[in-house]
């Protein structure tokens, strides 16, 4: 995993960071030019930008601690806060499912612009931050 803003990705091939900003990296197949994410890598998908903003599809709140592992997170039973989940709409692109930051669960409304940011998940064992994707609120609203 390359190093990128003060952290390592979570996985390979799922975002970058541009002069813009980041970017997620989602497939388009070859074949039927329809887009995917996140990008695998098959010989049958090419990578693609993904937008940075969208439009909140559906969403619901976490109010329980994921098992772990799979699950790995800065949380801990005593200090796990519920969080909204949510299906971000990527314009003529495809849904993606993201954790959902920058306001309380109880202000989401379905069809409100969100924009793509990258947040720390948890520490490697080297004590770097392991770096993730999460949509918030577009500054100023829709």
């Amino acid at each position: 995993m390359a190093a990128t803003e003060g952290g390592v990705p979570v996985a390979d091939n799922l975002f970058r960071f541009d002069p813009d900003g980041p970017v997620l990296i989602g497939g388009r197949s070859k074949r039927t030019g329809e887009i995917r994410f996140p990008f695998t890598g098959s010989a049958d998908e090419e990578p693609v930008d993904l937008a940075r903003t969208g439009t909140l599809w559906s969403w619901t709140v976490q109010r329980f601690l994921p098992k772990q592992p799979p699950y790995r997170g800065r949380e801990t039973k005593e200090s796990f806060q519920p969080y909204a989940l949510g299906y971000v709409e990527l314009p003529g692109q495809v849904r993606v499912e993201s954790r959902l930051v920058g306001c309380a669960p109880d202000a989401l409304q379905i069809g409100m612009a969100l924009e793509l940011t990258i947040v720390p998940m948890f520490a490697d064992d080297a004590g770097r931050d392991v770096l993730g994707f999460a949509f918030r609120p577009v500054a100023g609203g829709q």
